[in-house]
């Protein structure tokens, strides 16, 4: 008997079409068998769109589907748009999870800090490491990238070699762990590579990135030139920028003052794994009042707006211990995340309203990307030689111009796809050869809740138009047995010519209940809803909004 022939495929259940929430399967088939192999389990953040949201993630169904063939969780790096669900997610597979020590360490101690996460078994691969996984040969191969020990995963199968980029750039000066490993793959695309899934963030944009390096220099100029506080906000993780303005804080006669607990822990865990040996112990919050204004450097959490971050507190006022006054600086040592705009630029107004000179990389180079743009593409293109590339990790224009970038590469195939859609990557020609549902789901309070349900579209409706709510008590023959009681929230009071709010809607109740023949008075559904279609109507005419309206009938 023939065997069959061995198929490798590309499944994304998240972050191709978007930012964050990298979520994705390989699988290696042959017949009606296919193992697979899951990399990075990340989260994207809520925003104005999904109130009361705080995190998104990927629906795993089809992944719980294939879990007896699922082989194991690899995580590339320590960011939470590659590891932030797996809390959430990892009980719901329950496979072997693979992580590099920096990464590891972080998650253990993210762990100890949230209430009830689960504990998860995670095999230790050291920097640049090698290990199998079911009938997949994963080596991890070191990239520069804006947290330590950033690797992208070249994936040996029987059938061909897949090199799933990550996150990475092309930057001789990190600061703080590896650089690009050049050599190994170079020695990779002289093996053979079947396909690149290919990171398009910076796809747009032209040349090569700056260095970590070059960041630190101005960093270190700046903060010598400072004559009030200064006070840095950056992504918490980006532990070689914190290297940098600690050093650049030490040469200037400055202490540092750390704020916000996820920066704390990653200093912790930078410190614990040698990534921050030389540089001076930071002080805590309650040494800020007593430090002057000259020999101080604040590191605070809130570079993307978070509103319970303490750069957000600081510049609402509402921090228990740090201010910011006229002649200080604050340093925005990040580049907003898309969607982060409006909540960033707020802050940014507020803390120049109190005097505070701000910098951000508009005018100063005090942020660098950690994503290649359109020159390192084209390296990595070049060391690799792949057959196949497939953008990911971008919105649709990031992923078009990669696409079209690697076509003016030379690469032979290149296979634009989306999330929910199954790759054949060989044998070839690549292309979409099935889909599955790829939902979404939210982190809703404590709960976890499919994108589906209506509790986030309805908060948003209510956002917009407030809610009514009507009580109406009704004697068995149909007649109301008092006053009926209102309540609203999100309505204003007065509704304009047609005077009080409350008043109008009293009328409307009585309005809708007295449009009912008295047969059909005595049945409460038919009531509620006559009530109901009154009161919006209504209010409609008067405000030019439908609210939501609760009518409630008691028989007694």
């Amino acid at each position: 008997m023939t065997k069959p022939q061995q198929e490798i495929l590309f499944a994304p259940l998240g972050g191709v079409g978007e930012i964050g929430m990298n979520l994705a399967l390989y699988g290696l088939a042959s017949g009606n068998r296919c193992e697979w192999l899951c990399v990075d389990m990340g989260v994207a953040f809520g925003d104005s769109d999904t109130p009361g949201v705080d995190l998104i993630m990927a629906d795993v169904g089809f992944a719980e589907e294939e879990r007896r063939d699922l082989k194991g969780i690899v995580i590339t790096h320590g960011h939470e748009d590659h590891v932030g669900a797996l809390f959430a997610l990892w009980p719901k597979l329950k496979v072997p999870v693979y992580a590099t020590p920096f990464t590891a360490t972080l998650i253990e101690s993210k762990r100890m800090m949230e209430h009830d996460a689960p504990e998860i078994p995670i095999t230790v691969v050291p920097v640049g490491g090698r290990v199998t996984i079911g009938s997949f040969d994963v080596e991890f191969v070191p990239v520069a990238h804006s947290i330590p020990e950033s690797h992208s995963l070249a994936i040996r199968t029987p059938a061909g070699t897949v090199v799933h980029t990550g996150d990475w750039k092309i930057d001789p000066t990190p600061v703080v762990g590896e650089i690009t490993d050049e050599r190994k793959f170079r020695a990779i695309g002289d093996e053979g590579v079947r396909a690149v899934i290919c990171d398009s963030t910076n796809a747009v944009r032209e040349g090569i990135s700056p260095s970590e390096q070059d960041v630190a220099e101005t960093l270190k100029k700046i903060i010598a030139q400072a004559k009030g506080r200064v006070a840095i906000t950056t992504f918490a993780s980006n532990l070689a920028r914190l290297r940098s303005a600690a050093l650049a804080a030490e040469a200037a006669g400055r202490q540092v003052v750390v704020v916000g607990r996820a920066m704390e822990r990653v200093i912790g865990v930078g410190r614990e794994l040698g990534y921050l040996d030389g540089v001076p112990p930071f002080r805590g919050v309650d040494a800020y009042s007593s430090l002057p204004a000259s020999k101080v450097l604040v590191l605070l959490t809130g570079s993307q707006g978070e509103p319970r971050a303490a750069l957000a507190r600081i510049a609402n006022d509402d921090h228990p211990a740090i201010e910011l006054s006229p002649g200080d600086l604050l340093i925005m040592s990040a580049r907003s995340i898309p969607g982060n705009e409006k909540a960033i630029n707020r802050i940014i107004n507020s803390v120049i309203n109190k005097g505070v000179e701000v910098l951000t990389d508009r005018n100063a180079l005090v942020h660098v990307s950690g994503h290649p743009r359109r020159g390192e593409l084209k390296q990595m293109f070049d060391w690799l030689r792949p057959e196949v590339v497939v953008p990911v990790h971008g919105e649709a224009l990031h992923l078009h111009e990669n696409a079209e970038l690697a076509r003016e590469s030379g690469i032979r195939e290149v296979v634009s796809c989306r999330n929910g859609d199954i790759v054949r990557l060989w044998p070839g020609p690549a292309g979409i050869v099935d889909q599955f549902q790829a939902g979404r789901l939210y982190k809703d309070g404590s709960l976890l809740v499919s994108a589906s349900e209506p509790a986030v579209k309805d908060r948003k409706r209510l956002s917009f138009s407030g809610v009514i709510s009507i009580a109406v008590a009704m004697e068995s023959r149909g007649a109301m047995a008092d006053e009926p009681v209102v309540e609203f929230t999100g309505i204003p009071e007065q509704a304009g010519d047609h005077g009080s709010m409350l008043d109008l809607i009293f009328d409307a109740v009585h309005t809708g209940f007295e449009s009912l023949p008295k047969p059909r008075r005595r049945d409460p559904d038919q009531v509620e809803e006559a009530i109901r279609r009154s009161v919006r109507g209504a209010v409609n005419a008067a405000w030019g909004k439908k609210p939501t309206c609760h009518v409630l009938v008691l028989q007694i």
